[in-house]
């Protein structure tokens, strides 16, 4: 008898002893998935050289709020850190958080036009920084809606008046110059090259559209891998 509460006891303790190892695996997986990486410059994007940070909040943003003041589809921010907060609205070039990319629109330009303030979904792809943006300029003329924002003008409003607001298309990023262009047929073509069959499947679709290029940019990401 005495032997068998011995074992009982000691099964007890090995049981307490896997669920406390259990508890503790999870909680630090818990901790290491809520840390996010930040980057200061394109030169540490591309070298993969970011300082990691607690969780930050990551907001989709509504129409209204893009109507009423431009800018990409999210708003990153960190609770109870007014220092970070400000990183990440002016400094910060880039953030990544687990698998997902977002690039600060602030401090890009395409063609000298603004995109506005906040965080645009992106994607490594070729070398480069694939992301997606409102049209500007020539791009949103040629997407069969007019819009001329200028540097002086209001983007917001400007979005707002041609009716861009949900409308999205893809922007590259070249890793040596750090220029910013559009995604367009063309492009979209010289990276399909030795793909014929998505390529001509791509032409048929006729569309510029960030729904039907990112589609393609997707296919091409998972070859990455």
């Amino acid at each position: 008898l005495i032997t068998q509460v011995t074992l009982s006891l000691r099964n007890k303790e090995m049981l307490m002893k896997k669920l406390w190892i259990i508890c503790f695996m999870t909680l630090v997986g818990l901790h290491l998935a809520a840390q996010d990486i930040v980057y200061s410059t394109l030169k540490d994007l591309l070298a993969h050289k970011g300082d990691t940070v607690a969780a930050l909040k990551i907001e989709k943003r509504t129409k209204n709020q893009i109507s009423l003041s431009g800018g990409a589809d999210y708003k990153i921010s960190a609770d109870d850190n007014k220092a970070l907060c400000k990183y990440l609205k002016g400094r910060c070039y880039a953030v990544q958080s687990d698998t997902s990319l977002y690039v600060n629109c602030k401090k890009l330009r395409y063609k000298r036009l603004r995109f506005g303030g906040w965080y645009a979904p992106a994607m490594w792809l070729d070398g480069n920084v694939f992301f997606s943006a409102v049209p500007l300029g020539s791009v949103a003329g040629g997407s069969s809606v007019t819009m001329d924002v200028t540097l002086g003008g209001s983007v917001g409003d400007a979005i707002a008046a041609s009716g861009l607001v949900s409308k999205r298309v893809y922007y590259e990023i070249d890793a040596t110059t750090g220029k910013v262009d559009f995604v367009g047929k063309d492009r979209m073509c010289a990276l399909l090259e030795s793909y014929p069959e998505w390529k001509e499947e791509y032409l048929k679709e006729n569309s510029e559209s960030a729904k039907t290029t990112g589609k393609y940019l997707q296919l091409l990401k998972e070859l990455d891998k």
